[in-house]
């Protein structure tokens, strides 16, 4: 018989049910795009995100797909494709640093109220969900306000965007920690770490914390794809980055709107598609790897593996 699933593939691919194992490659796939376009934009992109001309005139405004411009120009007059490649390094940058500035003060914050407990508990539960009260893309442009005024230079921008973005996931993150940190502080081995004498610090930072942090890679993934429609929505709204700071799809795709209506596609297509394949590969992935960690859905697929790998070994 011939081996269906080669043993040489990562466990998740091998456990994995059919539409299962899909959803996980298609995320995979279009994740790792998008990092290689965010990663790489200034080698791919033919133009910069604020150029508007080259060494021989300027581009013009709304000029047809050609092959000096493949998706045509703006009506600001800046290159489609260019912009709509930058934008993914605008989208990777925001995601690491929202990501980074809410599970650092989520996990520790997390860490502090589930294993000391007490007053502290009560009020930082308190004002999780007091941020959980407000949607987050009102409380992304409250806090764009706040920092930048509404307009966004390059550093003032990102960082208006990225702390924004990271409001709104510090509660998550928060609750996640808290409720492993509940649940790791009542295992023997911290019992035994109290019993032999190790300080309450030790305990929380070498044996909690390192047992309550492995779910946490599964909701960066989920997470990122809610930054890029918060950061595209403030685009989008007026709260976003200025043009000429960075390419950002949401203020391109608003500058596009009266274009459709003319029937300009180009302007608009690119940055749209770019949200839905970079928001539908990060929602996949991290749902697929989500249902792959739960014991439950491992232990379903696991007879269909064994039964493929003893076929091969039968024959």
């Amino acid at each position: 018989m011939t081996q269906v699933l080669p043993r040489r593939l990562p466990l998740p691919m091998r456990t994995g049910a059919g539409v299962q194992r899909v959803m996980l490659l298609t995320g995979l796939a279009l994740t790792t795009l998008f990092l290689l376009t965010g990663l790489l934009g200034p080698l791919l992109a033919p133009y910069g995100y604020a150029q508007l001309r080259d060494a021989a005139d300027l581009f013009g405004s709304q000029q047809h797909p050609s092959g000096a411009h493949p998706l045509g120009t703006t009506i600001a007059g800046y290159d489609v494709l260019s912009r709509t490649v930058w934008g993914a390094r605008t989208a990777l940058e925001i995601i690491l640093a929202a990501l980074l500035l809410s599970v650092v003060p989520g996990t520790m914050l997390g860490l502090a109220s589930g294993y000391l407990g007490g007053r502290l508990d009560r009020l930082l539960v308190g004002l999780a969900d007091t941020l959980y009260a407000f949607p987050p893309l009102l409380l992304a442009i409250v806090m764009s306000i706040v920092i930048s005024g509404g307009q966004s230079s390059l550093v003032g921008g990102l960082g208006a965007a990225a702390c924004s973005v990271a409001v709104a996931f510090v509660p998550q993150y928060f609750r996640v920690v808290r409720a492993e940190v509940i649940r790791v502080k009542a295992e023997p081995f911290v019992d035994a770490a109290r019993v032999i004498g190790t300080g309450t610090w030790r305990i929380m930072f070498r044996h909690v914390l390192r047992n309550s942090v492995r779910t946490l890679p599964l909701i960066f993934t989920i997470n990122a794809s809610e930054a890029i429609l918060t950061l595209a929505g403030l685009g989008f709204l007026g709260f976003g980055i200025e043009p000429n700071s960075a390419a950002e799809w949401g203020y391109d795709l608003n500058r596009s709107v009266a274009d459709v209506t003319s029937g300009l596609w180009w302007t608009a297509v690119p940055p749209g598609l770019a949200i839905v394949l970079t928001v539908l590969g990060t929602t996949l992935l991290g749902e697929s790897l989500a249902d792959l960690a739960d014991p439950r859905l491992r232990r379903r697929g696991a007879p269909s593996a064994a039964r493929t790998e003893g076929g091969e070994d039968g024959d």
